[in-house]
């Protein structure tokens, strides 16, 4: 591939990379099922420890050169396992990386890992920042979870976050994006352009409606293996408001929506920022990556579904304040597929929507 090509590797990209041995396994093969339209989902192995701290290895430093200093004790994840709310954990993911070098790459939290409140950040060998992966690196990846609103049931296999394979520079500069909402409209109001896409809440109720789900205190543990099982009710507490406006409590989680509806083009994949210390103390997701094709099956439907933390001192929102932004990534090419309904994605046309742990059916 030229040098001067430039983009995120789309799903037949990530599918070569499995054919020339730079994803690897330490189970028998990676299945079809990882590989998303811009990302591969990766997966837990059964080895893990209770840690007593976070850190990073540092440049010079393997990650299990640093566990005999925080280890805790070892988990063995064949069978389900209880990560305890508030606790630290560190996981050994089956997938290794031997990387060539043109190629770095980046990870986030699954969006069903992130609804749950999920703090999930990927480690690698000789690193000293969480989440990116370096041009060319070889070794194993880890992933540091903190459950934060609920005890959670893992075992090996379950896939929990996600990586991005890049090549050159592949952020879409602010120029570029007048030219894509003019085409294709990533959103259906006026947009807001400046260092990326922003994006506002909505917290304008019609009727009774409910606009948004604050995690309640004393939950139940969730089974990650299970899907569509658990009642909402057991879980979550309806937000609704008469006046468009909600106080954000300290350290309380909420599941909210954007106003805007968002279309991510079939040849742009796009990532939003969790935190915007200028805008508020609050982080506003916890699994920020956006698909090729999200949001464009149909005509405006797929809102941003966001989970927010408050931090330090109580926050009052406003209906259409601004909240974050979209950094719109450039795709080496069109990926295989798109996604959408025909690879069963999870959240395609969603408006405010609870983790896929849950049953929407059995409504609040």
């Amino acid at each position: 591939m030229q040098e001067n090509v430039r983009g995120v590797l789309p799903s037949q990209e990530i599918k070569n990379l499995i054919n020339n041995k730079n994803v690897s396994t330490l189970n028998k093969e990676i299945s079809v099922r990882q590989i998303q339209p811009s990302s591969l989902d990766l997966t837990l192995s059964d080895k893990a420890w209770r840690i007593g701290a976070s850190f990073l290895p540092g440049k010079n430093r393997k990650v299990e050169q640093i566990l005999s200093d925080v280890s805790m004790y070892e988990l063995n994840l064949d069978r389900t396992t209880i990560l305890e709310k508030g606790c630290l954990y560190l996981v050994k993911l089956n997938e290794k990386l031997n990387l060539d070098s043109q190629t770095y790459g980046s990870a986030n939290a699954k969006s069903s890992s992130g609804r749950i409140d999920l703090f999930i950040r990927l480690l690698s060998d000789y690193s000293d920042e969480f989440d990116n992966i370096k041009v060319g690196y070889n070794g194993n990846l880890y992933a540091e979870i903190q459950p934060k609103s609920f005890s959670v049931g893992i075992k090996k296999g379950l896939s929990l976050n996600q990586i991005r394979f890049k090549k050159g520079y592949v952020k879409v500069l602010d120029s570029e994006l007048y030219k894509l909402q003019h085409l294709y409209s990533l959103v259906d109001t006026n947009p807001d352009i400046n260092d990326g896409l922003g994006f506002s809440i909505s917290l304008k109720s019609f009727g009774k409606e409910v606009i948004g789900y604050k995690a309640r205190a004393n939950a139940p543990a969730i089974n990650l293996s299970k899907i569509g099982y658990y009642k909402p009710l057991d879980y979550w507490e309806e937000i609704r408001t008469d006046n468009a406006s909600l106080i954000l409590n300290p350290n309380d989680f909420y599941i909210l929506n954007s106003r805007e509806s968002v279309k991510i083009p079939p040849a742009y994949a796009a990532e939003m920022l969790p935190y915007l210390a200028k805008i508020g103390e609050f982080r506003v997701h916890y699994a920020g990556f956006f698909d090729p094709g999200f949001g464009a099956e149909k005509e405006y439907t797929s809102k941003a579904v966001l989970e927010v933390r408050c931090h330090e001192a109580p926050f009052r929102l406003e209906h259409g304040q601004p909240i974050g932004r979209l950094i719109f990534e450039k795709m080496l090419c069109e990926p295989e597929i798109t996604y959408g309904t025909s690879i069963h994605s999870n959240y395609q046309g969603q408006k405010l929507k609870l983790s896929k742990h849950f049953n929407d059916k059995q409504a609040l």
